[in-house]
């Protein structure tokens, strides 16, 4: 028998909502759009054809990122919970999934804070360069204070007071609420967020040698389009890029009026993360190209990826630059309200589900998950070893616990539960967009190949080579060990009892709208 209807909206309204699809869909892009779109992007299409990158790359948008996030939207849509209540209410046998999902949310959550930030201390140095002639030495040396590999308890201040800030401001944010936490922040972070980085484009583009970086950038090589590891490469970028697969996007899903049109709103969040990951890679390159001319080098010679970029490539670029300091300001605070609005996301995951699991209110619920992800974050990494750490923890989560959940959800929802017809009807109800056999075709086969390729060929090649040459027990406990750990925890937390009236059986759209 399905829930009373004045149950499950109640139950709804104890859980927080959006207050229009507006802000959902805003809430929606800033967790898309986070530290990756601005840093990672530009150097994986550089590196996999340029210009002619953007061919498997928008054939892995239209084939496997919209089609998830769909996927993602109709779970938490239709069966209006966290992760795990979702999943649960989907099939009682598939509540593992939603809780893996946590763990590894939770995992996210300890050390992205770090580089927002490290990103929010930047935006002050970058006003008088304080970094010097050596933002290599700089970065390392002075501000992170880098250990040898290993793991140390010295704490360098310079790192644990922003760290506090950034979780001061975190945990303001979540106790306040979906719409008003959330919600708001979104509202006034993500407008506030393009038009930073517009002018950080414009700067650029106007920069000596801004042509020859675009030109870099954008020249095709069209010979990469026969290989296998650019196509890897693109549905690798577009599902790290979109927050899907691991409960984001089905939490906030869950929070949206019944009758929103979500594959119309899904539609525009993809378009507008990949229209900011193509406005990052102009604004990188034309200021890589910068950077490259003042060298009297190739493009080829300065470009790079991920927090070498942010945090070294950047600031020599700034250091040379007219208008360095605005270049800079706008740079890395775009950093941090990139960063803090997808933080966010990420911690809803885990506060959202210990909610429904255990009936806690709002700020109950907030305490419990950010105060001790919050200790956890600081410890590991305001230390002189945080940036070892951080390294492991990011690649072996992202590898072998985005991806890997992301598979084994999509074969499970398509081919154990054959659930994929009901919630193809659930997102055609009210979608401007209508969905038929193409998208259960992408669903169940075109992208749980495209991304077992990419997982497979991550895992021969961290098993051939060890990750960055850290030290065996420190891959064994941050890597494999993290990327196990939040396996396990999946399936351990199911043996929790849910809270006595937690409808577990809103089976119906007709019997539970609002």
């Amino acid at each position: 028998m399905a829930a009373e209807p004045q149950q499950v909206a109640g139950a709804e309204a104890k859980r927080g909502a959006f207050s229009s699809r507006k802000v959902f869909i805003l809430a929606a892009i800033g967790s898309a759009v986070g530290l990756g779109n601005i840093w990672r992007f530009p150097y994986v299409a550089y590196e996999n054809g340029g210009g002619a990158f953007v061919i498997p790359y928008l054939i892995a948008l239209l084939t496997a990122g919209i089609p998830f996030l769909f996927l993602d939207y109709a779970i938490g849509h239709r069966y209006r919970g966290s992760a795990p209540l979702s999943f649960a209410r989907l099939r009682r046998g598939a509540e593992g999934l939603g809780w893996w999902q946590v763990g590894i949310c939770f995992m996210i959550a300890v050390y992205y804070a770090a580089v927002i930030a490290w990103a929010l201390r930047y935006t002050v140095f970058s006003v008088d360069e304080a970094w010097g002639s050596d933002p290599e030495g700089f970065f390392l040396g002075d501000f992170l204070e880098v250990s040898d590999p290993g793991v140390t308890l010295e704490i360098v201040p310079g790192v644990l007071v922003p760290m506090l800030l950034v979780w001061l401001a975190v945990i303001a944010i979540m106790v306040a609420g979906v719409q008003k936490g959330i919600g708001a922040t979104s509202v006034v972070f993500i407008p506030v967020l393009v038009l930073a980085f517009i002018a950080l484009v414009a700067r650029a583009l106007f920069l000596p040698g801004a042509a020859e970086g675009l030109n870099a950038f954008f020249t095709p090589d069209w010979g990469a389009l026969a290989e296998p590891s650019v196509w890897g490469a693109a549905f690798g970028q577009i599902f790290f890029s979109l927050s899907i697969g691991f409960g984001i996007m089905i939490t906030y899903a869950s929070y949206v009026h019944r009758d929103t049109d979500m594959t119309g709103s899904g539609l525009v969040v993809g378009f507008a993360n990949s229209s900011f990951e193509l406005l990052a890679g102009i604004g990188v390159f034309a200021a890589l190209g910068f950077m490259a001319q003042a060298q009297g080098v190739e493009v080829g010679e300065v470009a790079g990826g991920g927090i070498g970029l942010a945090f070294i490539g950047f600031p020599a670029i700034i250091s040379e630059a007219p208008w360095g300091a605005f270049i800079g300001v706008c740079f890395f605070g775009s950093l941090v309200l990139a960063g803090l609005t997808s933080l966010v996301s990420v911690i809803e995951v885990v506060i959202s589900a210990v909610r429904d699991k255990f009936e806690m209110g709002r700020v109950t619920a907030a305490a419990v998950v950010s105060i001790p992800c919050a200790v956890l974050s600081i410890a590991l990494f305001s230390s002189t070893s945080g940036l070892h750490v951080l390294d492991i923890l990011d690649h072996f989560i992202n590898q072998f616990g985005i991806l890997l959940v992301a598979v084994v959800s999509m074969l499970v929802v398509a081919w154990a539960l054959r659930a994929l017809p009901l919630l193809q009807n659930h997102l055609n109800r009210n979608g401007s967009f209508k969905l038929g056999t193409t998208w259960r075709v992408l669903i169940s086969v075109v992208t749980p190949i495209a991304l077992a390729y990419v997982l497979i060929d991550g895992l021969v090649t961290d098993i051939e080579t060890p990750y960055g040459g850290f030290p065996g027990w420190m891959l064994g406990v941050f890597g494999w060990g993290a990327a196990g750990l939040v396996l396990v925890f999946g399936f351990v937390a199911t043996l929790l009892p849910w809270r006595k009236d937690t409808p577990m059986d809103v089976t119906a759209d007709e019997e539970v709208q609002e």
